[in-house]
């Protein structure tokens, strides 16, 4: 791909607007607290946008738009089934006790809950999935640039890695909140275009519907088996799997996102926050996995939207929109297009970042290693660890390496972490005889399972590290029925081992437990300000879609 003068200058521009940012912002950030957690001091219409921004990244990008063509419209359950109603359970229901118990973290709330190696085990494994995470998004930005600009692939990582560590380290989490809704606007306008182009090229929707797979182009039809869809899933994982447990365990337990929501002025707003986002968040499959079905149809009108081969020799569906920018855009709208792509990554990386520097600094080294130090000293120690987090994701950016869609390698990491996690949350939220004992045994056992589970069976030459005994037909098949089964092996440990251990008193649990706490009447005098009311006109615009494209 060639870029002009004036797509350099559009990428030189971004990048001087972020750094200049983080360098404004600077003066701001005197604590630790300043650092980690924009001292609970950001409007709604900023949070509720960083909130969708932050989940917003490269991997959502590329990798959606890499499932839609390699799935169809069986992606967009990842929005309308795995999203939109957790997102509204989690303002709806979880933000009271989160903004309330006043916890700056996840895994803080769930020392209050349960107790201190429930929290650290939390930590410690939410640590290396943002992480990992984090070094997904830095290895498809350096993807990108290798095979859209001719970039060295390793010049690339150290570049953007360089350019997320000044601006977070100047202004912290307030910084890349900040530059999470430029980048949100950035890739609205970068890639909504694209589509229309590529929409009008293709024919239209007619166009789509005459050229792609009919296989491809339906939400609910042939789910009855993993055979007759290409995503190789039935109802049940795709319900219980994504739709319950993934959805739930990542948008009510992943700090990633919570903290978005956590950093509002009050608690309306702390709801409201994921209920706004979920706006948007319905719509989004218009921007990022349509182009998926857009290149499907040109290839079968026009030459030259052909996919690459990884080096393993299948489709390298990640490249779906780099090919899509390459065919179809000018100079300047280039430009725009690849910005767009490159504040994806930023977002994503940024997000993940931040989450990892505030659960490092207040769930493991306040908590373990200097208890009571003072507010420089966490400001430092937050700094620090944002260096080192930015240099573990260099080296994970490597791993993902391995998979044609990055999307299928996050939903397994999920599995992993956020599956049993949320059976923890779960019970410990609405059931108060859950222990502290019962949530640190189910957290050890649903993950190991998730490992042992993965460790028997096969999906696209992934997994049977032990022995394959089964074979699932995709990688999302496999992600998606390792977290039910995680979650449900979780959830059935912690009951057990509660039901054998010691419950805390109910007026330790108050603010904590559902039952135990005070209700906050909604006092909003408008329907739109009530985060019920609003999740609830939300919800009924998701099934209307749902019904349209059954």
């Amino acid at each position: 791909m060639q870029l002009e003068l004036i797509d350099y200058g559009i990428i030189f521009l971004y990048f001087v607007f972020v750094v200049g940012i983080g360098l404004m912002l600077k003066k701001r950030v005197k604590t630790g607290n300043d650092f980690l957690m924009s001292n609970r001091s950001i409007p709604l219409w900023i949070t509720s946008l960083a909130f969708i921004s932050a989940n917003l990244g490269a991997q959502e990008v590329l990798g959606m738009a890499a499932n839609g063509a390699k799935y169809g419209l069986y992606t967009v359950h990842f929005y309308w089934l795995g999203a939109v109603l957790a997102m509204i359970f989690l303002g709806v229901y979880m933000m009271p006790f989160y903004y309330g118990s006043r916890a700056r973290s996840v895994p803080e709330y769930l020392k209050l809950r349960f107790d201190e190696k429930t929290r650290t085990l939390n930590a410690v494994t939410f640590a290396g999935m943002t992480v990992f995470s984090s070094g997904v998004s830095l290895y498809a930005l350096a993807m990108l640039m290798q095979v859209m600009l001719g970039w060295d692939f390793d010049v690339s990582i150290w570049l953007a890695a360089g350019i997320v560590l000044v601006y977070i380290f100047m202004g912290g989490l307030t910084s890349a909140v900040y530059n999470e809704v430029l980048q949100f606007f950035l890739i609205v306008l970068g890639i909504a275009p694209l589509v229309f182009v590529g929409m009008q090229r293709a024919g239209g929707w007619e166009g789509i519907v005459k050229n792609v797979d009919d296989a491809k182009l339906h939400v609910w039809k042939g789910l009855a088996s993993p055979a007759t869809n290409p995503m190789g899933v039935d109802a049940v994982s795709m319900v219980f799997g994504l739709g319950f447990v993934l959805a739930f365990g990542y948008w009510c337990t992943d700090f990633l996102v919570v903290q978005r929501a956590m950093i509002s002025r009050n608690l309306n707003d702390a709801r409201r926050t994921p209920v706004i986002a979920a706006i948007p968040k319905v719509l989004m499959p218009a921007i990022v996995i349509l182009p998926g079905l857009v290149i499907l149809a040109l290839q079968s009108q026009f030459s030259g939207f052909e996919l690459p081969l990884t080096p393993s020799g299948d489709v390298d569906y990640n490249m779906t929109l780099p090919v899509l920018l390459k065919q179809l855009y000018p100079s300047g709208m280039l430009g725009v297009g690849v910005t767009a792509l490159i504040a994806s990554f930023m977002s994503g990386m940024a997000g993940n970042v931040t989450a990892f520097n505030t659960v490092w600094t207040f769930d493991i080294y306040q908590a373990h290693i200097r208890r009571n130090a003072p507010e420089g000293h966490y400001l430092l120690v937050g700094r620090l660890t944002t260096v080192a987090g930015i240099l573990a994701s260099v080296a994970t950016a490597y791993v993902a390496r391995g998979y044609n869609s990055i999307m299928d390698l996050l939903q397994l990491v999920f599995s992993f972490v956020n599956a049993p996690l949320f059976a923890t949350f779960f019970l410990g939220m609405f059931w108060k005889r859950t222990t502290g004992h019962g949530a640190f045994w189910g957290l050890v056992a649903g993950t190991l399972s998730a490992a042992l589970i993965h460790g028997l069976s096969v999906a696209e030459g992934k997994g049977g590290w032990i022995a394959p005994l089964h074979t699932y037909l995709s990688g999302t098949g496999q992600a998606f029925n390792i977290a039910w089964m995680a979650f449900l092996v979780c959830g059935a440990v912690t009951v057990a081992v509660s039901m054998f251990t010691k419950a805390r008193p109910d007026d330790d649990l108050k603010g904590l437990v559902y039952s135990l706490t005070e209700k906050t009447p909604d006092t909003a005098k408008r329907w739109y300000q009530n985060p019920m009311w609003l999740g609830a006109v939300v919800l009924a615009f998701t099934l209307v879609l749902n019904i349209i494209f059954f």
